[in-house]
């Protein structure tokens, strides 16, 4: 009987932990070339380009509107910091300029107003 009851247990666990799995979100893949974080099932991509930043929003595979967002980008450059401020364009884009994005850069993005909340993002450019 007991073998039965350890048999039918570890069934139950085994199903469970496939079927959290199945259901968990995979890596967001760069739709424009970028970086992919998530955070709270957005994702964030950020493009670095030659006179800043664009952070691209999608919740759920749909463009998430950037609107009443703001915030601030922070780079690190090696031993250089420098930061600027990001604001709503169109569609799902925040845009942040006067910052340069080298290849090995950290660059960290909090966010404001995200569905009511801040958000802090941290990133390492390709």
């Amino acid at each position: 009987m007991k073998t039965k009851q350890l048999l039918t247990a570890s069934l139950l666990a085994a199903s469970a932990l496939a079927m959290n799995a199945a259901m968990a979100h995979g890596a967001a893949k760069p739709r424009h070339g970028g970086t992919v974080q998530v955070a709270n099932d957005i994702s964030y991509e950020l493009v670095a380009d030659a006179d800043g930043a664009t952070l691209y929003l999608v919740d759920h595979d749909k463009d998430m509107p950037s609107a009443g967002i703001s915030g601030k980008l922070t780079v690190l450059n090696g031993a250089q910091k420098t930061e600027a401020e990001i604001k709503a364009t169109e569609g799902n884009k925040l845009r942040a300029t006067g910052v340069k994005i080298a290849p090995g850069a950290k660059v960290v993005a909090v966010l404001n107003n995200v569905h009511g909340k801040t958000t802090t993002l941290k990133f390492t450019v390709k």
